[in-house]
């Protein structure tokens, strides 16, 4: 096979994303050190993949980590002998005090190097998770096809803006999140606003 031959043979893009065997590796390996145009071809392949690998990642939406991480936590503390917690479901007539059993918990605290948002799980069930989060300035817009979020205040304020409606929330303040609407959280006080969130199946 001539140098042009193996190049469009496909070998070389197969090399460069790992998919290829062992032994095609070891070929590709000695006729980058043999020609120079090989050579050539696969550093032009991998910046092209490289390229199109940073244009099109899917990057998570901040929320995904911290609310994985307390998924985590809660079933640690479960395994370990906590009874699931069945917190009330939040309404516009809840009250922080309503929390109390939670809020008031040694470990139900934020870490000292909080990021952006952290979560501590307090109720799941299939229907409805219920966790105290705390955002220290923003939760990145995002929109919920299948279920409804829901917050309740408790400490520091924020804006949440649905849609092209924004919101101005202080401890005690209660709002439901409807379905379809992209919506983002901007805290306003200089301490992270903690709230009970809850989202709830639709």
């Amino acid at each position: 096979m001539n140098i042009k031959d193996y190049i469009e043979s496909g070998i070389l893009e197969m090399h460069v994303l790992g998919i290829s065997s062992e032994e095609e590796s070891l070929e590709v390996k000695r006729m980058i050190v043999s020609h120079p145009e090989i050579k050539k071809e696969v550093d032009e392949i991998t910046s092209v993949l490289e390229l199109y690998g940073n244009q099109n990642k899917n990057i998570p939406p901040a929320v995904i980590k911290p609310f994985l991480m307390a998924t985590i936590d809660y079933s640690e503390r479960i395994r370990k002998g906590e009874l699931a917690g069945f917190p009330p479901l939040l309404s516009d007539t809840s009250k922080i005090e309503d929390y109390n059993e939670w809020l008031h918990r040694a470990d139900m605290t934020v870490p000292n190097d909080l990021d952006d948002i952290y979560a501590k799980l307090i109720g799941y069930t299939p229907a409805a998770t219920t966790a105290i989060v705390w955002i220290k300035s923003m939760a990145p817009n995002e929109v919920h096809d299948n279920e409804f979020e829901k917050f309740l205040i408790v400490e520091g304020t924020c804006d949440i803006i649905i849609g092209e409606a924004v919101h101005q929330l202080i401890p005690g303040d209660y709002l439901s999140i409807p379905l379809h609407i992209g919506h983002q959280v901007k805290v306003t006080s200089l301490i992270p606003c903690k709230i009970i969130l809850q989202r709830i199946a639709a």
